[in-house]
């Protein structure tokens, strides 16, 4: 077990890109809004495992449907391209539902963990080892964790306009990390 600082860095900004959270603030408020508060504690939680457990079984789940990790990394990469198309654009793909459970679902899964964060997890196993992808999926729930106790102050912080920069930035960075995945599962 070898822990690379440089793989748990780069591998933490890729997951905190693709599950966005900072983005998904507005998403988050106005869950908040219509469940009355959220738990920020058992969404976390929830995510943390659904990541690890996905980590250590989705490769396994693939084999028994017969998918090799480089064609759902190349899946992958295409899912993440159009999540950021969303981010850059400001147009909906995916979309949206709303349930009742908020700090569970839509919240720990699909928002934190979702389709998306999935493929991204068995695309970084593909590239990196395991010990630091779960180093930097802790690393992001801690600060999943902070953004959820504290979406009053961010709210009021970045305001509409930081949010929606914020939002674009993270969007590009996501645009060249679908680009790179691409890139390496298919040799081009």
């Amino acid at each position: 077990m070898k822990f690379d600082l440089r793989q748990i860095l780069s591998i933490t900004m890729v997951l905190f890109a693709i599950i966005d959270i900072l983005g998904s603030i507005p998403v988050v408020i106005d869950i908040r809004q219509k469940a009355g508060k959220i738990e920020a504690e058992k969404a976390s939680i929830v995510a943390m495992v659904l990541m690890i457990a996905f980590l250590f079984i989705g490769e396994e789940l693939l084999k028994l449907i017969g998918i090799d990790v480089a064609s759902f990394a190349i899946a992958g990469s295409l899912v993440i391209f159009i999540i950021a198309m969303e981010m850059v654009l400001g147009i909906t793909f995916f979309k949206e539902e709303s349930h009742e459970t908020a700090s569970i679902v839509p919240l720990a899964f699909p928002l934190i963990a979702g389709a998306g964060t999935m493929t991204t997890l068995l695309s970084l196993k593909a590239e990196y080892e395991t010990p630091n992808i779960i180093v930097a999926i802790i690393i992001n729930i801690i600060i999943i964790y902070l953004v959820l106790k504290n979406t009053y102050r961010l709210e009021k912080i970045l305001g509409p306009t930081g949010l929606h920069v914020l939002r674009k930035a993270f969007g590009v960075i996501l645009l060249a990390i679908a680009i790179k995945l691409f890139r390496s599962n298919t040799g081009l």
